[in-house]
């Protein structure tokens, strides 16, 4: 308290003007329209300044959350669209659904070796098995490879064994996609006839022919093709949508068909 007596004396002189300062601009502002008008402007553009401020720091901190949101909206939103039928209307019975979407991370990603793989935050607790698709919003990026009761490990589309049905969006003529290791963001569409009319920029998607993707999963586009005039096929470089060296977030597809689907098939085989 002694302190502040003595600030109080020692600057009694300054703090003296600033009170008639202060004095005389409110009468100045009371007295004068003009005055008044630029006063609240001027306290209108700060207190602005101030709630955007607030508001810009807020939001950052609800990035988390509202990346949280997104993603199971865009799980629920691809659960509908991957279920989708042409003779009936959407089935939204979750027990009659052909596919389920599960939410995941990515831990690590390797995208510079001839074998790559990728490792997710989901694993056998969270219902992932072998042999279930792995995209993003942009693309496919493989398929689960191996499971742990946390994680699953997921063999890249830019892995040399990778080999996956997909076609050619506008003609539906589909083929094999596959990698020859060489760059990480252009892999190859094979055995594609050449009487397929082919133009670079055409969507590359996944067929739907191996009942790991769902039909119509984006793949890239055609970035150059040549004909293989050995065989009459074409080998197509088709860029990626994914950017495989900043992935984070994933949706791991299931088909709950498929086991139905393999069983019928190897009895016919059999037979």
């Amino acid at each position: 308290m002694q302190q502040i007596i003595n600030f109080v004396i020692r600057y009694k002189h300054f703090l003296l003007y600033i009170f008639l300062l202060m004095i005389s601009l409110g009468f100045t502002i009371q007295s004068h329209s003009y005055h008044q008008s630029s006063f609240f402007n001027s306290s209108n553009w700060l207190t602005g300044n101030i709630y955007n401020a607030s508001n810009s720091v807020t939001t950052y901190f609800g990035l988390t959350e509202e990346n949280k949101k997104l993603v199971e909206e865009n799980k629920r939103l691809r659960n509908i669209l991957f279920n989708i039928k042409q003779e009936d209307t959407i089935r939204l019975d979750s027990v009659a659904l052909a596919y389920t979407i599960t939410s995941g991370q990515i831990i690590n990603n390797n995208f510079a070796k001839a074998r790559n793989y990728l490792t997710l935050n989901k694993g056998e607790k969270d219902s992932i098995k072998p042999d279930m698709g792995v995209i993003t919003t942009k693309g496919i990026l493989g398929i689960v490879e191996n499971t742990s009761r946390n994680f699953a490990t997921v063999q890249s589309v830019l892995n040399e064994k990778s080999n996956i049905n997909a076609k050619i969006k506008n003609t539906d003529h589909f083929g094999s996609l596959v990698w020859n290791a060489k760059r990480y963001d252009v892999v190859q569409l094979v055995d594609i006839p050449r009487l397929v009319k082919l133009s670079v920029g055409d969507t590359i998607v996944t067929g739907g022919m191996s009942s790991i993707f769902p039909e119509n999963v984006l793949v890239g586009s055609i970035q150059k093709f040549d004909l293989d005039t050995s065989n009459s096929f074409y080998t197509i470089d088709v860029k990626l949508f994914n950017d495989m060296t900043n992935v984070k977030n994933v949706y791991i597809v299931q088909n709950t068909d498929r086991e139905e689907i393999l069983e019928l098939e190897a009895i016919t085989e059999d037979e």
